[in-house]
């Protein structure tokens, strides 16, 4: 991936965080028809391997998994906040005009070599996990439990399951730290400015928290 150094975030558990906090990752793959590329939930596990490990399923319906077979290596896009930033925000537009619009984003990518599981155990902890990672902040959680064994035997029967111990990862925090101090704090104030069509309050915090992060270093 192509980091400006700026942009570039190299520390672990932040990476880890965005996962857990945005756990639909890209998961790209190639294969005898070519690239291949599908939406799946991920959890990733910290404290196994070096940089932690990737665990999801997919529907076996989905032909992607077969070609994970071979353990070539794939990749895992996560995609945090994102959003378009004008020109107009910068208070610099003023001075000289020398400024064109841009896309802040934050991504992780993760690359490693992928093992399909059947087994249903492993599968039924995944379920698990992956459920209550999702369901234990609701004042009346779901659990897998709750729904009876057979059909949740029968759902497995349509699932395989994707371990992916990260062999390398890389952070991309773009977030306007290549402006002056007065141009980020524009583009902090058109983001969480009522009525603006690219109105992004979230995305302006993220902006906001990198700003704070360099002034403190």
């Amino acid at each position: 991936m192509y980091i400006p150094t700026p942009f570039r975030e190299s520390r672990l558990e932040v990476m880890h965080e965005l996962i857990r906090a945005r756990p639909l990752g890209l998961l790209v793959s190639g294969g005898p028809g070519g690239l291949a590329a599908s939406q799946v939930p991920f959890l990733v596990y910290a404290g196994e391997g070096e940089h932690g490990i990737l665990r999801a399923h997919m529907a076996r319906a989905n032909g992607q998994w077969r070609s994970l077979q071979d353990g070539a290596e794939c990749m895992v896009v996560f995609q945090g906040g994102q959003g378009y930033v004008s020109p107009s925000w910068y208070p610099s537009k003023a001075v000289d005009h020398e400024v064109v619009p841009t896309w802040n984003y934050v991504t992780v990518h993760a690359w490693g070599r992928p093992r399909v599981v059947e087994d249903s155990a492993w599968l039924h902890l995944q379920l698990e996990d992956l459920t209550r990672s999702q369901e234990q902040q609701r004042a009346r959680p779901w659990a897998v439990g709750d729904a009876p064994d057979a059909f949740i035997a029968r759902q497995m029967q349509a699932i395989v399951g994707i371990e992916i111990a990260i062999a390398r990862i890389e952070g991309k925090w773009k977030l306007s730290q290549n402006r002056l101090d007065a141009d980020r704090a524009g583009v902090i104030a058109g983001m969480t400015a009522e009525g603006d069509a690219h109105r992004n309050p979230q995305l302006a915090e993220l902006v906001a928290q990198r700003q704070r992060e360099g002034a403190s270093q």
